[in-house]
């Protein structure tokens, strides 16, 4: 059947944004805050081509794989933006960058996509298989683990705290190996999901469209992150804000976009695989993989953070655990979630 008159046109509307972005960015006299207005959107926008694309090639796979494809590739603009962050020496816009992906997916994306679900069930409780929560929250702890251990050692200048590099670093590597013996058992599981209908687009074109939405994020994270320091100056507003709220809000629009869709048709599996398996993704991959290419990189990334952060990580990760923890959540539990997100925003909006 192919794209719908619609999707062309939001195609069509994507592309013009992006070539916009890339004129304003290499332009002579342009203010900042047009390239990064064009940057952002056009970041939604290349995340929700990659979103719809591995949508229709991943359906009849299932939710696990499906959901890992969505998280895979959605994240391409996050990894984008962090590496061109770390490369131009932004490092609390890198860490916050990381951080915020995080939260943001764990708290405000699962929390609309709680309330949309429940709102959508008949009897006011959404359900779904309580596997990938329980080994999200498991993924998710092991990784604020060596965040709390270095940041303990931090505070007590102890002798750790001299090698936070090397603890980073090995730390990261063994969180790897963890992922890894997690994902394989998982994709490797038989899915109990029921066939759904067979997808519009061929197999052709939903990988050049996941192919262009690729590249079309590595251009448009670069110009992002160019345009993001004169930017937060202009406003006055903290690094960590911008990296906590703005950039991370920016760079998960696959996971607003597609979690919330699924979870209004009813498809709650499949919506809770791919915001737990983008929270899964950036904890125990995207972050230790960033620090260990960051040691080809202008600025080193490691796992020492603030300590308002080590605590926003571990009480997300208990917060997710509980509310998802059983295969069902409410709509007030949806709502306390993003008010957890308010909460955090509200801090990092005075932090430094």
């Amino acid at each position: 059947m192919g794209l719908t008159r619609v999707e062309r046109a939001a195609l069509c509307a994507i592309v013009l944004v992006t070539v916009a972005a890339g004129v304003t960015r290499y332009a002579t006299g342009v203010p900042n805050g047009f390239t990064f207005a064009f940057a952002t959107v056009a970041l939604v926008g290349l995340a929700w081509t990659v979103s719809f694309a591995v949508e229709h090639v991943g359906e009849h796979y299932g939710p696990s794989i499906t959901g890992v494809m969505q998280a895979t590739l959605g994240n391409l603009p996050e990894f984008f933006v962090v590496l061109f962050a770390l490369q131009a020496g932004q490092l609390i816009i890198a860490e916050t960058a990381i951080l915020g992906s995080i939260l943001v997916n764990a708290l405000l994306v699962l929390g609309l996509v709680i309330i949309v679900g429940a709102h959508r069930a008949h009897d006011g409780v959404m359900r779904f298989s309580s596997r990938l929560p329980n080994d999200t929250a498991t993924l998710l702890l092991i990784s604020t683990l060596i965040i709390i251990i270095v940041g303990l050692a931090d505070s007590a200048h102890d002798p750790a705290s001299h090698h936070v590099r090397a603890i980073s670093v090995i730390g990261a590597a063994a969180i790897l190996v963890v992922y890894a013996s997690w994902l394989v058992p998982y994709l490797r599981a038989p899915s109990t999901a029921e066939p759904g209908p067979p997808s519009r687009l061929g197999v052709s074109t939903g990988i050049a469209l996941l192919v262009a939405g690729g590249i079309g994020s590595a251009f448009v994270s670069d110009w992002f992150v160019h345009a993001l320091q004169p930017t937060i100056r202009s406003l006055d507003i903290s690094k960590a804000f911008a990296g906590l709220v703005i950039v991370a809000i920016a760079g998960n629009g696959v996971e607003h976009a597609v979690g919330i869709t699924l979870a209004s048709r009813d498809k709650a599996d499949l919506a809770i695989s791919v915001v737990k398996n983008s929270v899964a993704q950036i904890a125990a991959f995207l972050y230790p993989l960033m620090v260990i290419v960051s040691l080809l990189l202008a600025t080193r990334l490691t796992f020492s953070i603030a300590p308002v952060y080590i605590g926003a990580l571990a009480g997300t990760a208990i917060i997710v655990w509980q509310i998802t923890g059983d295969g069902e959540a409410t709509l007030f539990e949806g709502v306390a979630l993003v008010a957890a997100f308010v909460i955090l925003a509200t801090v990092a909006a005075y932090e430094a």
